[in-house]
């Protein structure tokens, strides 16, 4: 297959790079477009007050690869209208893998791996997100060093990005065009190569006091919280399918929005 691959973590992400790897080895035809910068928690936003530079990138993926300093959302859109040559035309869009979990309705909106999928959906395409779940120790220490995992999580890396390069060709086949569909996976840690999928849905989480009070000079930072999950027991939800070892796969399926 002809895949469109975008993050939020950065063009020089280790777990992007991953992902690309695992799609080249496995046989599809990649083009790659990522922020030049991290944009997590960016949700679906575009750069609407000023210019968005593309750039080609090298990063020896073997494909075309370009570097945007915008959005997700910017990176797919403007490679989709803009970027990728006339021949070149993706059966989906995959974004990740984000360094942790886009589990639950507390984030799954406020991300930029899944709004880097869903701007593909908007243009008619099957989208997947793929995320990797870690602890908060572990998410600390990835980035105190740069974004670089240690050589225990890159060996799980490479076991999830393997499950992602088995799992999109067939998430995108049945997918409907133009059908506003996101198939968000999320890889629990550790993530085994025998490691079943379970499909599931969004943990009901509420995600408050997500800022730090104000310092003397007024200002406030965001503060990592983890949030409060008030699904109904026995729910099959993201959260408790990733506690228990699985791997999530939801379908998020905008046109049941207000249904």
């Amino acid at each position: 297959m002809k895949f469109l691959v975008t993050n939020d973590d950065g063009l020089d992400c280790i777990f992007l790079h991953e992902l690309v790897h695992a799609l080249r080895d496995a046989g599809h035809s990649l083009a790659v477009v990522a922020p030049k910068h991290e944009q997590s928690w960016m949700g679906a936003s575009k750069s609407r007050n000023r210019p968005v530079h593309a750039a080609v990138a090298h990063r020896h993926f073997q494909c075309p690869t370009w570097c945007v300093d915008g959005t997700p959302s910017d990176c797919v859109n403007i490679a989709l209208d803009h970027l990728l040559a006339p021949d070149f035309k993706p059966d989906a869009v995959l974004s990740g893998i984000n360094i942790g979990l886009n589990a639950s309705l507390g984030f799954i909106i406020a991300s930029g791996t899944i709004a880097g999928a869903w701007e593909g959906a908007l243009h008619g395409l099957p989208a997947i997100a793929f995320s990797q779940d870690l602890s908060s120790e572990v998410y600390d220490r990835i980035k105190a060093s740069g974004d670089r995992p240690d050589p225990d999580l890159h060996a799980i890396l490479k076991i999830s990005a393997q499950h992602a390069a088995r799992l999109a060709p067939q998430l995108a086949a049945v997918t409907a065009p133009r059908s506003f569909i996101v198939h968000n996976v999320n890889f629990p840690l550790p993530c085994r190569a025998d490691t079943p999928v379970r499909r599931t849905v969004p943990a009901q989480v509420i995600v408050p006091k997500l800022f730090s009070p104000a310092a003397d000079d007024g200002t406030h930072r965001l503060i990592w919280n983890i949030g409060d999950d008030l699904s109904p027991a026995g729910l099959a939800t993201d959260r408790t399918a990733l506690t228990a070892g699985f791997i999530s796969h939801t379908v998020l399926d905008y046109t049941k929005l207000g249904q």
